[in-house]
């Protein structure tokens, strides 16, 4: 767990100084997804970096529908071996493979959907995991939403498809962090009980404090156990925006801004180079 928490760490340095870089991108909810990416690559998911398959036969796939969080995914990618750390450098620059938002056709290894357009991730993730069970393949689909993203109507007709269609295979988590582009979830529009909604309409939840490393990894384990008992499994992940540099923390303000030269100083002081910088 403590080697867990320092990638972690290098992950949330690495978030912060993409965006720098070309002062462009989204660090608050990279940031409040840090320990979850980290898990999910270095602990939790079945999976091969290297050579990577676009059809990932027999491994665990993963898509991320909130795409605007790209530079956390991206960190993890790279420190788990899909490509060199060394390419991170060129985040959002001209003709990188690692654009503001995932796209497949940069041929980036580990992305399977682009996904500039929040509300769609869910649905793909249900076709991949349709497809497994028709290819028995056992392994599992898991993917990553935003609670902002809620609101787009797409979500809920995949949410009433899965449960309907038995894709017991599935595992999609919500990053609950109250906090998008224009100010808090509950001051756009108030999506109540989340949990709840998804226990209506036919999905096991599970809750979790996504900035708890042993936490994190203990409900993914768990959320795989409860796999292929006929319902999807849907996580209520609650993180703080910006977590990890005090300054971000709990502020809508970073959901899509870049720090200065001398916020980054501040933020960097606080995350301690573990696994050396790109």
């Amino acid at each position: 767990m403590p080697q867990l928490k320092d990638i972690a760490t290098q992950v949330r340095r690495d978030i912060v100084r993409m965006v720098h870089g070309v002062q462009s991108g989204h660090p608050g909810g990279s940031l409040g997804c840090a320990d979850f990416f980290t898990a999910l690559y270095f602990k939790v998911l079945k999976h091969t970096p290297q050579p990577f398959d676009m059809d990932g036969r027999g491994q665990d796939l993963f898509f991320l529908s909130n795409g605007h969080i790209s530079p956390v995914f991206y960190s993890a990618l790279a420190r788990s071996g899909y490509f060199p750390v060394t390419e991170l450098n060129t985040f959002r620059k001209l003709n990188s493979r690692l654009q503001g938002h995932p796209t497949t056709h940069e041929h980036l290894p580990g992305i399977r959907m682009a996904s500039g357009s929040l509300g769609q991730g869910m649905s793909v993730a249900i076709g991949a995991a349709l497809t497994k069970k028709l290819n028995n393949d056992n392994t599992l689909v898991f993917s990553l939403h935003g609670d902002g993203e809620l609101e787009e109507g797409q979500i809920w007709e995949a949410a009433m498809f899965a449960p309907h269609h038995k894709v017991d295979n599935l595992i999609i988590t919500v990053d609950v962090n109250g906090q998008q582009i224009d100010g808090t979830t509950d001051d756009v529009a108030g999506l109540g009980d989340i949990g709840a909604k998804f226990e209506t309409f036919g999905w096991m939840v599970l809750h979790m404090d996504g900035n708890d490393m042993d936490n994190v990894v203990a409900t993914l384990e768990k959320a795989k156990g409860l796999t292929g008992q006929g319902k999807p499994i849907a996580i209520m992940m609650k993180t703080i925006m910006g977590k990890g540099v005090d300054f971000m923390e709990g502020h809508h303000e970073w959901h899509g801004i870049a720090p200065s030269d001398e916020q980054l100083a501040k933020a960097l002081a606080q995350l301690p180079e573990t696994l050396g910088d790109y």
